[in-house]
């Protein structure tokens, strides 16, 4: 080696040449390293300069008291401009996305319980839509706050690498996105305006694509990319009236395929998969493709990996009186498999028989958020599954009993050392095996996947005006993100969300509810007070009654108070209710195609 080191070049080429037969006796494929693509973040530097030159030409009319429909028309320019390089921004720079187009709420920092200013552009649509003149100084303040932010972003992709894996997964990403977010006018709540500005996310989607793509796919993929996003614009451009578009056709019909041709693109470029674990699965062609999900995403670590032999066993334990103390109750007396994993009461019963405080919650699909119990005090289910076994009130079972238990069966004893080669069984382990249970109650089967996946006869002409309005009027997909219809933010899945909607005692909406919720932890935090999960909607028709205190006997009566405009509707003082307090107007048939829907999503 001595020799060789006097010759950089031959000790380079020696050694890459060492690397590659180890890797390739390790059957391993050589990993590709993509050169920084210098032409995608111009773009993105391009497109950031129009949108602080925006910025600047914004706080002038304002600053010259232009008249609201002059600003208005800027503010939509600026924020079209913005979702030209959204998917970079969100991927590359998530906690600068936050504060430029988060939503107009404060962000809280849990482990300080206190709360940050919310700004960006959904603060400004708030005092855009209407503009009132007294608020000049506080529009230009939050104005320049953008600026700030426009220079984070032109500091950043100024320095940082973007390889052509990076700019694939964030596209994609984007395209997600839309089919979630976007589509539903998450970040354009008060203008509308979400269906104007989707064309101008894929215009920076597909502008691209044409940059990182080689000869391989330009004549195959890529075009076929480019024309179907033709075909969406075109099918946007024909109606931009929210309450009226056609969702129920234009995500199976377009998004679906978008991202469905992303596949055939990345396989064409062979472009590898960036190492990072995600909750969509790097090959899931649309959001409803069967196991497009990744349940490992949700768990505490590598050691606790879903596996269906550890849902097996799950399952045993579930049904176990076992793991109660006096051996008369097991998870499944609260969490029934034929009520969506219910118990269909208002609030569930104690062991000594007394109402507890709140309802029973579905455990479908609970393997997909983060933040268990409707106050969400637990980050996953292992923390969820032994604060119920230890609770004195629901099975008041003492978790190293019940281990001396499980050691001492021999069934038990052998499959616990089979899945995890231990000789004793750990208390973690028990957890898993119970949570990995609950993962496996995903199936996502209902009508409305097999309409997803192009079954147009899977839901009726009710169900699919329903979901029109689901989307649209009502405005639910907000806060119910598709596809999982729960609080868990896509397309990165790594938060859920916390609602405080002014929930009454009883469907009556007469008296305010006054259980803290998740502000129990969080007491200083005014924004947490009374808020609670999201729950999914999925299995929704099963799980009666409704709410986190079970007040709501039907689906009728919840789309009435959210039709009315939530606790601020029916006269609560509720200040810090994330829920519109604007009506719906929704019409009794209108309810009713929308709760026909939310029966589309009953797995079978």
């Amino acid at each position: 080696m001595k020799k060789l080191s006097k010759y950089p070049i031959l000790l380079f080429l020696y050694c890459a040449a060492a690397l590659f037969i180890l890797s390739y006796c390790k059957n391993e494929k050589p990993q590709v390293v993509y050169e920084d693509l210098g032409s995608v973040k111009k773009e993105i530097l391009n497109n950031n300069s129009v949108f602080e030159k925006q910025i600047n030409e914004l706080i002038g009319l304002v600053s010259k008291d232009a008249d609201e429909k002059a600003l208005q028309q800027k503010f939509q320019d600026l924020r079209k401009t913005y979702k030209k390089m959204e998917w970079a921004v969100e991927y590359f720079l998530p906690h600068s996305a936050r504060f430029i187009n988060g939503a107009a709420l404060p962000e809280i920092e849990m482990d300080e319980h206190t709360e940050i200013e919310p700004e960006g552009l959904q603060v400004l649509e708030e005092m855009f839509y209407p503009y009132e003149k007294q608020n000049k100084e506080e529009v230009i303040r939050f104005l320049r706050k953008l600026i700030n932010k426009s220079n984070t972003i032109a500091t950043n992709f100024q320095v940082i690498t973007v390889s052509k894996n990076q700019a694939f997964d964030a596209v994609r990403q984007e395209v997600f996105r839309i089919s979630s977010l976007g589509i539903s006018g998450f970040d354009t709540p008060v203008s509308g305006t979400f269906l104007e500005e989707i064309p101008y996310s894929l215009s920076g989607v597909q502008h691209t694509l044409e940059q990182i793509s080689t000869q391989q796919s330009k004549d195959k993929s890529l075009q076929a990319i480019i024309s179907e996003i033709s075909s969406a614009n075109a099918f946007l451009k024909k109606n931009t009236d929210k309450n009226t578009f056609d969702y129920v056709n234009f995500i199976p019909d377009h998004l679906n395929k978008i991202t469905a041709l992303l596949q055939e693109f990345k396989k064409q470029e062979q472009i590898q998969d960036v190492e990072v674990t995600t909750a969509l699965n790097k090959n899931a062609a649309t959001f409803f493709s069967k196991n497009a999900f990744n349940p490992n995403a949700f768990t505490p670590g590598e050691e606790f990996a879903y596996s269906d032999e550890k849902a097996r066993l799950g399952h045993q334990l579930f049904n176990d009186k076992i793991l109660s103390n006096n051996n008369n109750r097991s998870c499944a007396t609260c969490h029934i498999p034929e009520k969506a994993f219910t118990d269909g009461l208002a609030r569930s019963m104690s062991l000594e028989n007394a109402e507890l405080a709140r309802n029973a919650p579905s455990l479908n699909y609970a393997g997909f958020q983060h933040g268990q119990f409707w106050d969400m005090r637990k980050d996953d289910l292992e923390g969820q599954s032994s604060d119920v076994i230890s609770n004195k009130e629901e099975m008041h079972g003492d978790l190293n009993v019940i281990l001396a238990k499980i050691n001492q069966d021999k069934k038990y004893k052998e499959a616990f050392q089979k899945i995890y080669q231990t000789q004793k069984t750990e208390v973690w382990q028990l957890q898993n095996v119970l949570a990995s249970y609950i993962r496996s109650l995903a199936t996502f089967n209902s009508n409305f996947d097999d309409y997803m996946r192009g079954n147009k006869s899977a839901m009726t002409e009710s169900q699919k005006r329903g979901f029109n309005l689901f989307v649209g009027k009502a405005q639910c997909a907000i806060c119910h993100f598709l596809p999982l219809f729960n609080g868990t933010v896509p397309p990165t899945f790594k938060k859920t969300e916390q609602e405080v909607l002014g929930v009454a005692v009883k469907g009556d909406n007469r008296i305010f509810d006054r259980d803290p919720g998740r502000g129990k932890f969080h007491e200083t935090v005014a924004t947490l007070q009374h808020s609670f999960k999201t729950p999914t909607l999925r299995n929704i028709n099963k799980t009666a009654p409704y709410m986190h205190n079970g007040g709501y006997r039907t689906l009728k009566e919840v789309m009435n108070f959210y039709n009315k405009g939530g606790g601020k509707g029916f006269g609560f003082a509720v200040e810090n209710q994330t829920l519109s307090d604007t009506p719906l107007q929704l019409t009794d048939k209108e309810i009713d195609d929308i709760i026909d829907f939310m029966k589309a999503l009953d797995d079978r």
